[in-house]
């Protein structure tokens, strides 16, 4: 969420203090062995036979990209659109050609996940624009939009 501190390997960052490559595998099957532990397979991983997997974790629908995966426990995480109000007077200061993609992201809530103020203003860069919102219970409103510079 953001405002506890965790460890980097407590989050999914890809800033990581080794080099760590980062890669998604398909799980094939988990064996438990009295020596070793759980032991798990995988596939599709680029990667030695033999190489050490660490720091595995959930895939995540809404953020990793195979849309022929599952995701198993983590699937009803975060399946959810908010309604955008976005007025037609501020709405006509964004180019006709991002306006479509300018709601798909203000619809998946770009708040940082662990400030939820309904008071607050938020504000995010897009293309050329600075965009204005807050958040009121299940709507996000967008109240000014302007060109960078």
């Amino acid at each position: 969420g953001g405002n506890k501190r965790v460890g980097v390997f407590a989050t999914r960052s890809p800033f990581r203090p080794n080099p760590i490559g980062l890669l998604s595998v398909k799980l094939i099957g988990i064996e438990y062995t009295q020596n070793d532990g759980p032991v798990l397979t995988v596939s599709g991983a680029d990667i030695l036979d033999g190489t050490p997997i660490y720091d595995i974790k959930p895939y995540l629908a809404y953020t990793d990209s195979h849309p022929d995966a599952i995701g198993g426990f983590s699937d009803g995480v975060r399946d959810y659109k908010i309604e955008v109000d976005f007025p037609e007077e501020l709405l006509e200061r964004v180019r006709e050609s991002d306006r479509a993609e300018l709601i798909r992201i203000l619809e998946n809530d770009p708040r940082p996940s662990y400030k939820k103020d309904c008071d607050r203003i938020y504000g995010m860069k897009f293309s050329i624009y600075e965009v204005f919102f807050r958040y009121d219970t299940d709507r996000l409103t967008v109240t000014d939009v302007t060109v960078r510079k």
